[in-house]
């Protein structure tokens, strides 16, 4: 057993911030938290003062990093951007695929479950499922995606679609591809996540998607449309309907700041998850990357594809993170939007995504201007 002391630091719980005295842990699972002096007086493995401590931050949506893209990648590269993601305060993630041929499909989902069997008890950001995001999506919001590998649903197509031989398996669809209502239902009978998004459905196709079952939605505003006061727009049903939650890129980028702020308060952030939407070339600065058959530029940040579209972002969780508390955000909020949220999606809140006794060790410590001072997984630490 480890027991590990934080000397004037704070812990970001889930609904307050208490001054951290000490935490024990044991084979990797938090088996105590201490919040008084008597802390002081335990004996340490290690000791770090001043810092703000968070539950590790869940990415459900990151196509990847560090030069490496998912779709293309194989067991050693996926674990190179899970070594990027864990100095950058992710501990657990979902490798996210863009449509693409059944064959790359098949080997992508091998590549992913070589990682899932290798990356135990490594320090590493740890893979949980997969995202398909875009297998059925709508051609007129295909944003970023290739429509040439879009599906519509005729009864087989899921039984045809690659699967990992365990963990989450999520997908982000438009519910008016033909067929969609039943691959909705069928999704949610199979245990999949299914989410909402690359769609201009009207609002009597998203009320029959809801009551198929999806009741999430993917980088909310982008690949959708927006809000009008006569037209709802997908954006619009989302804000209007209290029990779906949506996720967000927190990059000012996609969303303009002020709106971003505000449609984070009208959902409320109990209902909020962050995402980074990383591509590829994010760590590796601006620049002419190739990605998705095409040349895509990154430019202060922002990327573009030869299409003229945003090609997701080049953004960390890290980013999102401090981009909300710059909105204003609190600390519990952010906490709740980059952790225990995503981990109530994706069906782990049990393991993961708060700092309490019985859930995994991780978490995140934060210094004074927001940088990353060490990532903890499972127990173990990934310092900067």
């Amino acid at each position: 057993m480890a027991e590990i002391v934080f000397q004037n630091s704070s812990i970001v719980l889930a609904d307050s911030i208490a001054g951290v005295s000490a935490m024990s842990i044991s084979e990797g699972n938090i088996v105590e938290v201490v919040f008084n002096e008597n802390a002081t007086a335990l004996s340490t493995d290690t000791d770090f003062d001043g810092v703000l401590i968070f539950a590790g931050s869940i990415d459900i949506h990151n196509h990847g990093a560090v030069g490496v893209d998912v779709n293309e990648a194989d067991a050693n590269g996926l674990l190179r951007v899970a070594e990027f993601l864990a100095r950058n305060g992710v501990t657990a993630w979902m490798p996210t695929l863009v449509p693409d041929s059944d064959e790359n499909y098949r080997r992508a989902i091998a590549a992913i479950d070589e990682l899932m069997s290798g990356q135990i008890d490594k320090p590493v950001a740890q893979a949980v499922g997969v995202h398909y995001e875009g297998v059925f999506a709508s051609e007129k919001m295909c944003g970023a995606l290739r429509p040439e590998f879009f599906k519509s649903y005729s009864g087989s197509e899921i039984d045809e679609l690659p699967k990992l031989k365990k963990g989450v398996h999520m997908t982000t669809l438009a519910p008016e591809v033909d067929g969609g209502i039943e691959l909705i239902a069928e999704l949610v009978k199979e245990g999949w996540i299914v989410s909402i998004g690359h769609t201009k459905a009207d609002a009597e196709t998203l009320d029959r998607a809801f009551g198929a079952g999806a009741r999430h939605m993917t980088h909310f505003f982008n690949a959708m449309t927006g809000v009008h006061h006569r037209e709802l727009g997908v954006a619009g049903w989302g804000l209007a309907n209290n029990e779906v939650t949506f996720d967000i890129i927190a990059d000012g980028i996609h969303v303009h700041p002020k709106m971003l702020g505000f449609a984070c308060r009208a959902k409320t952030p109990d209902k909020v998850s962050l995402i980074s939407d990383s591509v590829a070339p994010t760590g590796l600065g601006d620049g002419s990357y190739e990605l998705w058959g095409e040349k895509i530029s990154v430019t202060e940040g922002r990327t573009r594809n030869e299409r003229g579209s945003i090609a997701g972002s080049v953004i960390t969780m890290q980013n999102a993170l401090k981009h909300m508390l710059v909105r204003g955000f609190s600390l519990t909020e952010v906490s709740k939007m980059a952790s225990s949220n995503p981990a109530a999606l994706i069906g782990l809140s049990g393991k993961m995504g708060s700092i309490e006794v019985g859930k995994r060790a991780d978490i995140i410590a934060l210094d004074e201007f927001g940088k990353v001072r060490f990532t903890m997984i499972d127990g173990q630490l990934v310092r900067n």
